[in-house]
C-alpha cells in the first residue's frame, strides 16, 4: 500500500531559497532550472516514478554544481523525494550521489570541514526520515490488512464450525428419528403400546435434539465419548444392529473425550444410515497415539469423502490426528481415527 504523497509536495517550498539568490542574480539559465526542477519534484512524488527520480536527481545535481550557494536545499529536496519513493533497503543508497554532490558543493564554496560536513549530513537525514516514516506508514498498513484478514478467516473458520456442528448434531439425531418412526409405523397395526413407546422415544429424541442444537449455537463442541456410546448403543438397538464396544478404562483429556464422542456419533450414524449391518463394533484402544475403531458387517460405502466423513477429518487433522475409513476385505466397513493424546497424566 502506497502512502500519500501530499505530505511530501509541500517540500517543493525549499525552492524559496535559490529563487531569492536567483532574484539577486537574475540568470535566465537558472529560472530555467528552477522551472524545471520545481516541475519534476512535484511530478516525481504525485507519481513516484524512478524515471523522474532518476531526472530530478540529475536536474538538481546539474543545478547545484552550476549555481551553488542555495542551489544546495534542492538536493535536500530530493532526498526527501527518495526518502518517500523508495521502498527496499539497498534503495536508500541513492543517497548517497546527493551527498557526494553536496560535499563537491560545499567544497567549493570554500567552507570548512564542519559545515561541508553538516551539509552532507543534512541532505542525507533528509531523505533518510522520509524513508524511516514511510516504512513505517506501509508496516501499519500491512497489519490492518492482516488484521481484516485474520477477522474474515476467523469468520469463515467459525461458519464451518458451525455447519459442521450442526450436520453432525442434526444428522445424528434425524436418522435415529427417522428409524424409530418406520419402527412406529410397523408396530402401529399390531401393537399399539409398544408403537407408543417407540413414538415417546421420538419426541425424547426431538426434544435433546433441540437441547443440543441450542448448544451448538453457543459454543457447544460435543457430549464427550461415554455419553455418545451410550446414544449409539439405543440407536443400533432401535436399528436392529448389536453393538460390541470395546474400550480401555481410563479417563481421557477433554479435547480427546470431544473428538472421539463426535467420531462415535458420525461412525454410528454412517452406520445406521448406509451399511444395513447386523452387527457393529467400537473398540478403543489408549495410549499414544489413542485409536477408537468403529467397524460393521454391512455392505460397506461407495465413497468416503461424504459432508459427515469430511468434517470429522478436518476436525481429527486441526487436533493433531489422522483418520481412515474404507471398506473391509471380507465385507463391511471400517472407520479408525488416531489421536496424539493419551490419558491424562
Amino acid at each position: 500500500m502506497r502512502s500519500n504523497s501530499g505530505g511530501f509536495t509541500v517540500w517543493v517550498l525549499l525552492m524559496a531559497f535559490p529563487v531569492l539568490e536567483t532574484v539577486a542574480e537574475p540568470r535566465v539559465t537558472a529560472w530555467v532550472a528552477l522551472a524545471v526542477i520545481a516541475v519534476l519534484y512535484v511530478w516525481t512524488v504525485r507519481t513516484r516514478t524512478y524515471l523522474g527520480l532518476a531526472l530530478l536527481t540529475l536536474a538538481t545535481a546539474a543545478g547545484t554544481l552550476a549555481f551553488g550557494g542555495a542551489w544546495t536545499f534542492t538536493l535536500t529536496m530530493t532526498a526527501v523525494a527518495t526518502g518517500g519513493i523508495v521502498r527496499k533497503l539497498p534503495g536508500i543508497l541513492l543517497l548517497l550521489p546527493l551527498t557526494a554532490v553536496a560535499v563537491v558543493a560545499s567544497l567549493r564554496m570554500e567552507v570548512g570541514g564542519l559545515l561541508v560536513g553538516f551539509s552532507a549530513w543534512g541532505v542525507f537525514v533528509a531523505g533518510l526520515v522520509p524513508w524511516i516514516i514511510v516504512q513505517l506508514w506501509d508496516t501499519i498498513a500491512e497489519l490492518q490488512a492482516t488484521r481484516k484478514e485474520l477477522a474474515r478467516v476467523a469468520v469463515s473458520e467459525e461458519r464451518l464450525r458451525f455447519s459442521r456442528d450442526l450436520h453432525d448434531l442434526l444428522g445424528h439425531t434425524l436418522s435415529v428419528m427417522v428409524v424409530k418412526a418406520e419402527v412406529v409405523r410397523r408396530l402401529a397395526p399390531r401393537d399399539g403400546e409398544a408403537a407408543a413407546k417407540q413414538a415417546a422415544d421420538i419426541e425424547e429424541i426431538g426434544r435433546q435434539a433441540l437441547t443440543q442444537v441450542r448448544a451448538a449455537v453457543t459454543g457447544y463442541r460435543g457430549r464427550g465419548l461415554k455419553a455418545e456410546l451410550q446414544a449409539a448403543r439405543d440407536a443400533l438397538d432401535t436399528a436392529g444392529i448389536a453393538l460390541t464396544v470395546t474400550a480401555d478404562e481410563n479417563e481421557l483429556p477433554p479435547e480427546t473425550d470431544a473428538l472421539l464422542g463426535w467420531a462415535v456419533r458420525e461412525g454410528v450414524t454412517n452406520v445406521i444410515r448406509h451399511s444395513a449391518a447386523q452387527k457393529c463394533g467400537v473398540t478403543l484402544r489408549l495410549g499414544d497415539p489413542t485409536e477408537l475403531e468403529i467397524t460393521d458387517d454391512g455392505v460397506g460405502a461407495e465413497t468416503t469423502t461424504g459432508n459427515g466423513l469430511g468434517g470429522l477429518r478436518e476436525r481429527v487433522e486441526a487436533a493433531g490426528g489422522s483418520l481412515t475409513a474404507g471398506n473391509l476385505p471380507g465385507g463391511g466397513f471400517r472407520l479408525a481415527v488416531t489421536t496424539p493424546e493419551g490419558t491424562l497424566p
